[in-house]
């Protein structure tokens, strides 16, 4: 039997990787939030002093601290300083109300609930309601803001001295329960491990090409996995400059990517639509802009045309995955954005996919199955939710419950959730096909696709859209359009015109809002 070396050793944790990127860095730019500007040094120690402060106010080892908060620097580093403690993240989607953040914060057990002035409020409120909280920290916004009274201050942790508890933390540990978005189900809480997080971490470097030199903008919310470990995770991890704001607003992100000269923007399609239609969008004011990320939903072909139309020094990319794999899956890169539109393209670099049938078999090709993964990407489960998780792993593959067909190159194409395949007349019809019929409508700014019940078609087919200011568009055009295009069972039955779409923070449409909206 040969000698072992003491875990530590070899130990990779989100904290190790901020502190590496800090001693080959340190006086690089590496957060800029509102008036905040730290080094990579500076980042580092802060982080180490926040974590002490944490360790000082009885927060261990192990302990689950729930985040609600929007994006600031203060998010930011308590992010990394809970990992140097050793303690487990647990973010939660600020547009959620007090009892459905309070289920979060029942299921997952947190005794401390950080949060900012704006959300101290909704915090306290959703803590009263049967949970196990304790304490409040409170975290500064991008803006100033006044603390809140009866919280722990950031900025008096971030100014501890004392010296920081060994933690005899592994990679395999537990770095954050992220809770699913709740679209379908109660959320579910994905239990993600410090080595899971960075295999994922690699795969972004390697595939979405985030580099060093990267001057990157972070604005959709740090609470979900997609900004915070897809983006501003693996930009720590490598040594990027990082831009940090609350704002997702046309008017803010354009004058944040001049101001800065940004290199590097993610966002869903619904924000880039946003950028293209704004008075203010002025391709000059962008120039620096070189890297475009999307996700959360497919970019419409047609918005991909424009973008590459007004934005021609943008090379884009296509990010697939959820939340139980850290979370990216998939990649669609430049080169194939127009030869392969719509497609999430194929497997990233640390991540095994395949479209199978219920049994298990791989789909024939265009025929439609389910996208599961093997990767060390993958949560160990759902927290507290056995029964959930044995079903999500069936079969020793994770079930993303994504419907997709692949072709011959091996792309693969998303059609629609498990949930969201309307059965019509006896038929089934991807929503995401009959969207993008829509989207050839010059009038329509944004399309969502569900069926509604209907005593002869069982589910009909039912477009709810957004018409562009100063357009204007009727129901009688639309499904014409549609019958002249696609099979007659595809085309809408029903056209619904409304203001907005309504979506969750990180861009996803949320079709079963819109099904109780227009039920009945």
């Amino acid at each position: 039997m040969t000698a072992s070396v003491h875990p530590v050793v070899r130990r990779q944790t989100i904290a190790d990787a901020l502190r590496r990127t800090a001693q080959r860095l340190p006086a690089k730019s590496a957060v800029i939030c509102g008036d905040t500007h730290w080094t990579y040094a500076e980042f580092d120690a802060l982080v180490s002093r926040l974590a002490a402060g944490l360790a000082r106010i009885g927060v261990a080892q192990g302990d689950k601290v729930a985040v609600l908060a929007r994006n600031s620097h203060g998010f930011a580093a308590l992010r990394f300083a809970l990992a140097r403690r050793g303690a487990v993240m647990v973010p939660i989607n600020f547009m959620l109300k007090a009892d459905e953040v309070a289920y979060i914060l029942r299921h997952a057990g947190a005794r401390t609930l950080a949060t900012d002035s704006g959300l101290a409020e909704l915090a306290r409120a959703a803590a009263a309601l049967d949970t196990q909280v304790q304490q409040y920290l409170w975290l500064p916004s991008e803006d100033p803001s006044e603390p809140v009274p009866g919280m722990h201050r950031f900025d008096e942790l971030a100014a501890c001295t004392d010296q920081l508890p060994e933690v005899a933390l592994g990679s395999f540990d537990l770095a954050q329960i992220v809770y699913t978005s709740g679209t379908e189900s109660t959320p579910k809480g994905a239990m993600l491990t410090h080595d899971a997080v960075l295999w994922q971490y690699v795969s972004c470097v390697i595939n979405a090409e985030i580099a060093e030199h990267d001057h990157a903008l972070h604005a959709l919310p740090l609470y979900h996995c997609a900004q915070l470990d897809v983006f501003f995770g693996p930009a720590v991890y490598i040594g990027s400059s990082n831009v940090i704001t609350a704002k997702p607003v046309p008017d803010n992100l354009i004058a944040l990517i001049e101001k800065y000269r940004i290199t590097s923007f993610f966002a869903p399609p619904t924000v880039w639509i946003a950028l293209l239609r704004s008075p203010r969008f002025d391709a000059a004011r962008l120039r620096s802009l070189s890297k475009g990320y999307y996700g959360a939903s497919i970019m419409p072909v047609e918005v991909l045309k424009e973008l590459a139309s007004r934005l021609p020094s943008v090379r884009l990319w296509n990010l697939y995955g959820q939340t139980e794999i850290a979370p990216l899956a998939t990649m669609l890169g430049p080169d194939d954005q127009l030869r392969k539109p719509g497609s999430c393209g194929k497997a990233v670099i640390n991540v095994e996919t395949r479209v199978v049938t219920d049994d298990m078999r791989d789909v024939a090709m265009g025929e439609v199955g389910e996208i599961v993964h093997r990767s060390p990407h993958l949560m160990l489960g759902y927290f507290n939710d056995p029964d959930r998780t044995r079903a999500a792993f069936e079969g020793d593959w994770f079930h993303s419950g994504d419907l997709a067909v692949i072709d011959a190159e091996g792309y693969i194409t998303v059609v629609d959730r498990k949930k969201d395949m309307i059965k019509t007349g006896g038929e089934n019809v991807a929503s995401r096909e009959v969207e993008e019929m829509v989207y050839r409508l010059p009038a329509v700014s944004e399309v969502a696709v569900i069926g509604l019940p209907d005593p002869k078609w069982v589910e009909a087919v039912t477009a709810v859209i957004v018409v562009k200011a100063g357009e204007t568009l009727t129901e009688a055009e639309v499904i014409a359009h549609c019958n002249q295009h696609m099979a007659a069972f595809k085309a809408p039955k029903r056209v619904v015109f409304c203001d907005s779409l309504p979506k969750n923070p990180s861009g996803k449409l949320l079709k079963r809002e819109l099904r109780q909206l227009y039920t009945g």
